[in-house]
């Protein structure tokens, strides 16, 4: 970046341009920027019908006037010429539009066929990141999806923080009852495998990081932060420490270790099983850990040691923890850490959210393996099938195959592992209906596209996110645009998609009566015909707050109902309000890292994968905005200076292979990755021919997930390992 873009870039983090062509004459929207998780406060300005400008809003409560890059993009997704505005319909190979009515009608025909023919887990659900982003996805994607009566469902979630929702659930008894780091009062954060200077938090809602984590040192506190690779947090923070991948469940049970060795745990009466916590960790004493992970047994033991004596204190896990073999388990060593240590529930230490509209009561506690996945057995967990398993359930033949496919708001050909055979799969769908306002690698096997609207031109309310909050705030946000006249809302799709769906079951027409009279059915219908702005309003009027949408309009900003609160008791769900330190399915996982742990090391000169997030991107749908990817090209594998030498690799292109595929990458050598670690973004390799995507079509760059493999996960709840990958990396012209 020019020394004029990272000025730019740091004025409209202040605030302080408005990017876009706004003049004076403008009207000024208040609204929230629902890209990612930050959900940041912006003011967008109006001139004759069109959003020309985006600015940070000084009075939200929550982002306080930060705005990063992607914000700019709300302007940029509305008006991109290649968003979809009309249903289309894939007529003997070619794409066609057509009319709302015969697009529902085909959508729905061919679910209920496929559902008549081969049963109802023929047809299978896949719902991508962005649709818990859009309030009317997330209040009416379920309700119609219920209808299907499939038990084949996935998502990104799987892919991402299925971990955090499982070990939840299990500690805490739901999934969404996940404490947060207390920034604003913290005296030292310790992450491992975070990047929240690019992420803006992820399952913690905190946006503008970078003040927030500076804020951390003003008050005389400290940052440290774990991670293979130097990230833009980690260049920031007081310490950074390498890792090698997929080993910091080691490490983080060694500083359990060491804190119940050498301090005495402070627990509070409703936890129980210390002892068994003790017998759990016994044989991961640094010494052990460090073989494993790289990190000096001193360092180990300086690190547990510091954050025990720090005062109020915080550790979190991102991404980088997750989305490995031993996910699990490094999310549950994060939240016993955070336990043993007397910072949960504690000021500066890690808190639940009490947000406005309490989510826990109205959505899966998190029931774990309660079915199995036909081919490979693998566990369900909140009535979803982890997503590696998709494209084997579409290919394997026999009772419960998936014949047909409903994506919203999906790309998981770049996403998910092995992205290249699941794009053969589903080549081989007898049909699929897309919920999409983009032709891509994935819908372009669609039989029909249903567009809904911009997020400019509907309402929302961020239903999800506020709960993983760092504050407690609420903000309803109208559309800023009106809705065309030939548009749908994604609510209004599902409607529509339900009605018709109920009718293509077919059957006499007492029998048709009788379905959609009875009591489960006749609630669906309910929810499918009441807009968003009344659900969520019944939904405040029952909160915490006893508040209304009509109050939330008249503070556009946003409403500020405070910091987090101390407490824990009061919100477990568990059967017996206790909190059991050392759950069966968590013990079990153990057997498996201590046979890790005691296994000899791989190949010396062996290379392990991991990925990495950028600021200006957001997985693999934002590459299409001219202004957000400006600037220097962010696609390259990362490769320490000792590796490239070893390998006789220069800066330039090579190919990077593993067991699943082999895809041409460019190497960057940096020292900003730790020795025998190459990373390379996700969500980039935009190549489908049928895709419509004019600038992410030159955006280089390969698909991560072509050498991702299906089979490696972690080792609970099925979540994709996509970190800690053996590949190697070769010469261009051995590329075959």
């Amino acid at each position: 970046m020019s020394a004029t873009g990272a000025a730019v870039d740091a004025l409209v983090k202040a605030g302080r341009v408005k990017l876009g062509l706004a003049s004076e004459a403008g009207t000024t929207a208040k609204a929230a920027c629902n890209l990612c998780e930050a959900i940041c406060g912006i003011e967008i300005t109006v001139e004759d019908g069109r959003a020309v400008g985006v600015r940070g809003d000084r009075d939200d409560p929550l982002s306080r006037g930060h705005v990063c890059p992607k914000s700019v993009a709300m302007t940029d997704v509305h008006g991109d010429q290649d968003r979809l505005r009309r249903p289309m319909r894939k007529i003997d190979g070619k794409w066609v539009e057509v009319d709302w009515s015969e697009a529902i009608d085909a959508a729905a025909r061919g679910l209920a066929q496929a559902r008549r023919r081969h049963g109802a887990n023929a047809v299978a659900v896949y719902l991508g990141n962005p649709s818990v982003h859009s309030l009317g996805a997330m209040t009416h994607g379920s309700a119609f999806t219920s209808l299907l009566r499939t038990h084949n469902h996935f998502s990104a979630s799987s892919v991402d923080q299925l971990p955090h929702q499982v070990v939840s659930a299990l500690l805490y008894g739901h999934q969404f009852l996940l404490p947060e780091p207390d920034l604003d009062r913290t005296r030292h954060l310790l992450m491992f495998g975070a990047n929240p200077r690019a992420s803006n938090g992820s399952m913690m809602t905190a946006p503008d990081m970078a003040r927030r984590l500076r804020e951390i040192r003003e008050r005389g506190g400290r940052v440290t932060v774990i991670d293979p690779r130097r990230t833009e947090t980690a260049a920031d923070a007081d310490e950074h420490v390498f890792i090698r991948p997929g080993t910091d469940a080691a490490m983080l049970l060694a500083m359990v270790h060491v804190i119940l060795r050498d301090r005495a745990p402070r627990l509070p009466g409703y936890v129980t099983g210390v002892d068994a916590l003790r017998d759990a960790v016994a044989e991961f004493t640094p010494e052990a850990a460090s073989r494993f992970s790289g990190v000096p047994a001193a360092t180990i033991t300086r690190l547990a040691l510091s954050f025990a004596d720090a005062g109020p204190a915080a550790c979190y896990g991102r991404f980088g923890v997750s989305t490995q073999r031993h996910g699990t388990v490094c999310q549950w060593a994060i939240q016993v850490l955070n336990i043993i240590t007397g910072n949960l529930g504690r000021e500066g230490g890690t808190l639940f959210t009490d947000p406005a509209i309490d989510m826990t009561r109205l959505l899966n506690p998190g029931q774990f393996g309660r079915r199995r996945s036909r081919v490979r057995g693998l566990p369900s967990f909140a009535g979803e099938f982890p997503v590696a398993a998709l494209a084997e359930e579409i290919t394997t033949p026999g009772e419960g195959q998936i014949r047909a496919l409903l994506t919203v708001a999906g790309n998981p050909v770049l996403s998910t592992p092995a992205g290249s055979a699941l794009d053969t799969a589903l080549g081989g769908l007898d049909f699929m209906v897309a919920v999409d306002f983009y032709l891509n690698e994935t819908t372009r096997h669609a039989d029909v596209i249903l567009p809904p609207t911009s997020a400019l031109e509907r309402d929302h309310y961020d239903l999800v996110f506020r709960a993983f909050a760092v504050r407690n705030t609420a903000k309803y946000s109208p559309a800023v645009l009106p809705k065309p006249r030939d548009a749908r809302h994604d609510w209004e799709i599902f409607r529509d998609l339900g009605s018709a769906y109920q009718r293509h079951l077919g059957g006499g027409r007492m029998q048709v009566l009788r379905r959609r009279l009875s009591r489960p059915a006749l609630a669906t219908e309910v929810r499918l015909r009441t807009p968003p702005r009344r659900l969520v309003d019944l939904l405040l009027r029952f909160g915490r707050y006893r508040l209304s949408v009509r109050r939330l309009l008249a503070h556009p900003a946003g409403l500020d109902l405070g910091p987090l609160r101390p407490g824990v008791e009061h919100r477990l769900r568990t059967p017996d309000r206790r909190l059991h330190l050392v759950p069966p399915q968590i013990a079990d996982a153990l057997d498996t890292l201590r046979s890790d742990l005691g296994a000899a090391p791989g190949n010396p000169g062996s290379l392990l994968l991991i990925g990495r997030r950028h600021l200006r991107s957001n997985n693999s749908w934002m590459h299409n905005y001219a202004r957000l990817v400006a600037g220097p090209q962010r696609h390259h594998l990362l490769m320490h200076p000792a590796d490239a030498a070893r390998l006789g690799l220069a800066d330039g292109p090579a190919v990077l292979r593993s067991r699943t595929g082999a895809v041409r990458v460019d190497v960057r050598q940096t020292t900003d990755i730790m020795a025998g670690t190459v990373s390379l973004p996700h969500g980039y390799g935009h190549a489908a021919a049928e895709s419509r995507l004019s600038v992410a079509a030159r955006v280089a760059g390969a698909s991560a997930n072509d050498v991702t493999d299906p089979l490696l996960l972690d080792t609970v709840s099925g979540n994709a390992a996509l970190n800690g990958i053996p590949v190697t990396v070769e010469p261009l012209p051995d590329f075959r």
